[in-house]
């Protein structure tokens, strides 16, 4: 009979997968996360299971946080089961699953006294926060902070009941500060460059518009340090719970899937102290920068290499785009010749052996990655992951045929429907916006590059308007296939 996940049943569960090995009941919270999604319970969760498994540092429990209408759902189904997740780790050739307990508590969502009081609480000495790309309020142009943003001005009109996780984090630190306790530790766990800086920008920012002498506080007394995450983890559906279920008869009403390998580099700047993840395989480091464009750049920036093509040519999973002979030649070619010469050195990495690794990690055919997910806000995601790289390269006079050519595919995929005809759903929270403009763009590319919110002094590079162009010219005329081969031959 299958096992359903609860704290009682652990025993049992033990000959099944992994089981935490440390009393779950004495555990004190030293975090609370705002974002509890597969991403944090596959990565930050399993660290500080980890730490807590060799009997180290029980006061830095989790307790999970949340201001969206979805994450109700899935703070009731963690209750349910005593708040304890199963991890299954997929290769190619093992898999493997175990039951993680480091999260303790799961707040209401919407509850604002209870949300204020647990960030107010000494005990609590970090806040972390995984909140996607989007979720910074950052202009995609500027990739500044902005102010103007709806969310920003209700919460800076009362700022006393926040709806963003930024106005919570701050009401937080100003009942603090009011009740003479240190500030916490702000830290993000997003793929964004200077995620540490870019943080603080929002809750610095918030504060301004509220009061500037509690703004400069915050710059002044609060830690945001940056960090470099890393770990491939699909969206759970029920494929994974019957996946689950058969393969080692446990029932986890929201499991996670993800690979192997994890990363996480951070820097060593918590004033009020930190579990000693460094037990663990945390790197701490003085300067995440260059781990951060590594990532980003290389990892995040291939996913969207292969993610339209892949999107536009029916396929469904990420190891089949890899095996798609040339959606793989195509990250090869935009990887080496475009990317990683416009990244900066990262200390005791060999770049080329790092990317070789992103597209082993990219073919692991058990993970399930979709192209669905690679695709998904791709309008928060080219101005980071894509689009720094072709303005490095235009800077230094270099060619950019391969990475216009991917945010051409990317136009190309929004406007709604494959090569095949197949219709594409919406997948971008400016989907509307985005699909009017990738009609217009059919017959005139520019339109596509009249989003200065989005490409910025890049829309007006003659450089990269003329390969952008071409590039959606030929999607359009020839064909996603006949354009690949055309940019592989050289002859784009």
């Amino acid at each position: 009979m299958p096992i359903e996940v609860s704290a009682d049943d652990l025993p049992e569960i033990a000959g099944k997968a992994g089981v935490p090995h440390y009393d779950r009941s004495a555990l004190t919270a030293g975090i609370v996360h705002f974002g509890v999604g597969n991403f944090h319970r596959a990565h930050q969760a399993v660290y500080l299971d980890d730490l807590f498994n060799l009997g180290l540092d029980h006061d830095w429990a989790l307790v999970g946080a949340g201001v969206r209408l979805n994450d109700i759902d899935m703070r009731s189904k963690l209750q349910a089961q005593d708040y304890l997740t199963t991890v299954v780790e997929q290769e190619a050739d093992k898999t493997s699953a175990r039951v993680t307990g480091s999260m303790v508590d799961f707040l209401p969502i919407g509850d604002l006294a209870a949300v204020s009081e647990a960030l107010a609480d000494p005990k609590i000495r970090i806040v972390s926060l995984t909140v996607t790309e989007g979720g910074y309020y950052i202009d995609p142009a500027s990739q500044r902070f902005d102010q103007n943003h709806p969310d920003i001005v209700a919460d800076s009109a009362s700022p006393e009941a926040p709806r963003t996780v930024f106005g919570l984090i701050l009401l937080g630190l100003q009942l603090r500060k009011e009740r003479g306790l240190a500030p916490f530790t702000v830290m993000s766990c997003d793929n964004i460059p200077g995620n540490g800086h870019v943080t603080q920008n929002a809750v610095a920012g918030l504060a301004e518009l509220i009061n500037p002498a509690l703004a400069q506080w915050v710059r002044e007394s609060v830690a945001f340090p940056n960090g470099m995450v890393d770990r491939i983890t699909p969206a759970t559906g029920q494929r994974e719970r019957d996946v689950l279920e058969k393969d080692f008869g446990i029932v986890d009403a929201w499991p996670v899937f993800c690979e192997e390998f994890k990363q996480w580099v951070l820097e060593d700047n918590f004033p009020a102290g930190r579990p000693a993840l460094e037990k663990v395989g945390v790197q701490f480091v003085p300067d995440v920068a260059p781990f951060e464009h590594m990532k980003i750049r290389i990892l995040n920036g291939g996913h969207a290499t292969i993610a339209y093509p892949a999107g536009l040519l029916d396929i469904h999973f990420v190891h089949e785009a890899m095996e798609h002979p040339l959606i793989r030649a195509f990250l090869e070619k935009v990887e080496r010749d475009e990317i990683i010469p416009v990244v900066p050195p990262v200390p005791d990495t060999d770049l080329g052996e790092y990317f070789e690794l992103i597209a082993r990690r990219f073919s692991n055919p058990r993970i399930g990655d979709t192209i669905q997910r690679l695709c998904l806000d791709g309008s928060n995601r080219q101005p980071k992951f894509i689009l720094p790289s072709a303005a490095d390269r235009l800077a230094v006079g270099k060619s950019v045929t391969g990475l216009a050519l991917v945010s051409a595919l990317w136009a190309r995929y929004c406007y709604g429907e494959s090569d095949s005809g197949r219709p594409i759903p919406p997948n971008d929270p400016n989907w509307d916006r985005l699909t009017a403009l990738a009609k217009r763009a059919k017959t005139d590319p520019r339109a596509w590059l009249s989003m200065d919110d989005i490409f910025g002094p890049l829309a007006a590079n003659p450089a990269y308007v003329t390969a952008f162009s071409t590039a959606l010219d030929r999607l359009w005329s020839k064909g996603t296939t006949s354009t690949l081969e055309a940019y592989l031959d050289n002859a784009l």
